[in-house]
C-alpha cells in the first residue's frame, strides 16, 4: 500500500486532542483509541508480532534484526491525534493533480480557497499531486502522514527483505495538547536513538526547537452597579489589558521568526470581578527564555504594588525545552538523518522548529531524537495541504534511515 492511500485512511478517524481534559485521563479523547486499535492491527500484518496498545494509548511495535553485526536500534515516532486548531470530523480530502500553481478552490459554494498570495509554499508545488481538505476542517497531515509514512517504509523493508536493525514504533496520543511523551515507556520501546516524523516541508531537518512555557494571569477585580462605580470598579479584564499592553508589542508569533522568541495571548475568558489571560512563551535560547518568564513576574509585581497584593497571580509551567544542546552530544544522529536524505536525493536544510515535537521531551528523558519532514504543510489550519511525492520521497528517506550501515 503506498503512503498517501494509508494516509486517506486514517483521516477518516476523528482523533483531536482535549487540552481540557483531566491530566489523568489518557487518551484525551477515544478517538485516538480507536485509530490506535486498527494501526495495531495494520502493524501485525506488516510483520510487527508484539505490536500492541498499552492502557495509556500508546501503540508499541518492534521488527527484530536481519542482519549480521552490531546495528543500533533505530526508532520511529508520529502523534495520533490532530489540533483543535480546526475541526477535525468528517475530512472530506480532495486529490489535485498535477498541480499548475495558482490559488486552489477548496469550497466553491462557502467560496474558501487556498490562495498561493497567503500560502507562498505553494509555489515550489507544481507538477505534484496535493491532498487539500474542502476548507470546513484541518486535514490531520499534522501527524496522520507520519504514522502512514513510517508503516509504508516498515512494510516496503520487510516485503523487500532488506538488510535493517531492530526497528522500534511508537504512536502517541495527546501531542497536541503536550501530553504525548509523558507517559512514553522508554524501556518498552527499546531504541537506542529515534526520530520524530512530524515535520513539514520535505527538506527541512530539524533538531532544535522552542523553550516553552504556559502562562496563566488571573486578574481580581471589584465589581459594583455601574452606576456607582465611581472609585469603587476594579475592572479586571481591563486591568488585564493593562499588564498585556506591558508586553513588548512587536514580540508576538505575528511579529516573529526563525529562533525569534515570543509572548502569545491564546485566550481570554472572565468578567469583572474575575479576568483569565492564557499565555505560552518560547525562545530558543535558554537565558532568554527565563528573561521572559522573570519580565512577566515583573510586570505582575510592578501592578500588585500599583493596585494591591493578590490582584493579579501568575502561574508559570515549563512544558519543554530545546533538544539542540541534548543532541549536541550525538551528532551521530543528525549526521545518519542527513546521509538518509541525501541517498533519496533530497538535501538536508537545518531549520529551527517554531514550536516543538514528542521529540523534544524525549530527548531531555534520554531518548536523543531529531525530526523528519513529512510533505504536510499549513498544519493546524483549514488550508492544510500534503503533497504526495514528498510523502513518497519521506518514505525513502525512512528506508535510507533504517536498513544496515
Amino acid at each position: 500500500m503506498k503512503a498517501y492511500e494509508r494516509f486517506l485512511n486514517y483521516v477518516k478517524f476523528g482523533t483531536t486532542s482535549d487540552e481540557n481534559a483531566p491530566e489523568n485521563v489518557f487518551p484525551s479523547t477515544e478517538g485516538q483509541r480507536v485509530l490506535a486499535d486498527e494501526l495495531v492491527k495494520e502493524m501485525k500484518q506488516i510483520g510487527f508480532a508484539d505490536a500492541r496498545c498499552d492502557a495509556n494509548c500508546y501503540v508499541y511495535g518492534s521488527l527484530p534484526s536481519n542482519c549480521g553485526g552490531s546495528q543500533p536500534a533505530i526508532g520511529l515516532i508520529a502523534h495520533m491525534d490532530t489540533s483543535s486548531a480546526a475541526s477535525g470530523t468528517n475530512i472530506r480530502p480532495r486529490i489535485v493533480k498535477s498541480y499548475r500553481g495558482g490559488d486552489i478552490v477548496l469550497n466553491a459554494e462557502r467560496n474558501l480557497v487556498l490562495r498561493e498570495e497567503d500560502f507562498p509554499c505553494l509555489s515550489h508545488c507544481g507538477g505534484m499531486d496535493l491532498i487539500v481538505t474542502d476548507g470546513t476542517t484541518l486535514l490531520g497531515g499534522d501527524d496522520k502522514a507520519g504514522i502512514a509514512e513510517i508503516l509504508t517504509a516498515a512494510e516496503n523493508i520487510v516485503r523487500g527483505k532488506i538488510p535493517h536493525g531492530k526497528i522500534c514504533v511508537a504512536f502517541t496520543p495527546d501531542e497536541e495538547i503536550g501530553r504525548g511523551a509523558s507517559r512514553f515507556d522508554l524501556a518498552a520501546f527499546g531504541a537506542d536513538f529515534a526520530y520524530t516524523v512530524d515535520g513539514g516541508k520535505l527538506d527541512d531537518l530539524e533538531y532544535e526547537n522552542f523553550n516553552a512555557a504556559d502562562a496563566v494571569l488571573t486578574v481580581h477585580g471589584i465589581s459594583t452597579h455601574p452606576g456607582d462605580a465611581k472609585d469603587k470598579m476594579r475592572n479586571a479584564p481591563l486591568l488585564g489589558m493593562e499588564f498585556h499592553l506591558m508586553l513588548p508589542a512587536a514580540e508576538t508569533p505575528e511579529h516573529t521568526e526563525g529562533r525569534e522568541g515570543f509572548y502569545f495571548l491564546e485566550h481570554i475568558e472572565g468578567e469583572v470581578e474575575k479576568a483569565v489571560f492564557h499565555y505560552i512563551v518560547r525562545d530558543h535560547d535558554s537565558a532568554r527564555f527565563e528573561a521572559r518568564k522573570q519580565y512577566m513576574q515583573r510586570a505582575v509585581n510592578y501592578l500588585n504594588a500599583k493596585y494591591g497584593t493578590g490582584t493579579f497571580e501568575l502561574a508559570i509551567k515549563d512544558s519543554y525545552y530545546n533538544m539542540k544542546p541534548v543532541l549536541e552530544k550525538h551528532p551521530e544522529v543528525v549526521k545518519r538523518a542527513e546521509k538518509a536524505m541525501r541517498s533519496a536525493g533530497v538535501e538536508p536544510k537545518a531549520v529551527p522548529i517554531r514550536g516543538g515535537t514528542d521529540g523534544a521531551v524525549l530527548s531531555q528523558m534520554g531518548l536523543p531524537c531529531p525530526n523528519l519532514p513529512t510533505g504536510g504543510y499549513n498544519c493546524h489550519s483549514r488550508f492544510e495541504f500534503v503533497s504526495i511525492q514528498e510523502m513518497n520521497k519521506v518514505v525513502e528517506i525512512l528506508m535510507a534511515l533504517l536498513k544496515c550501515q
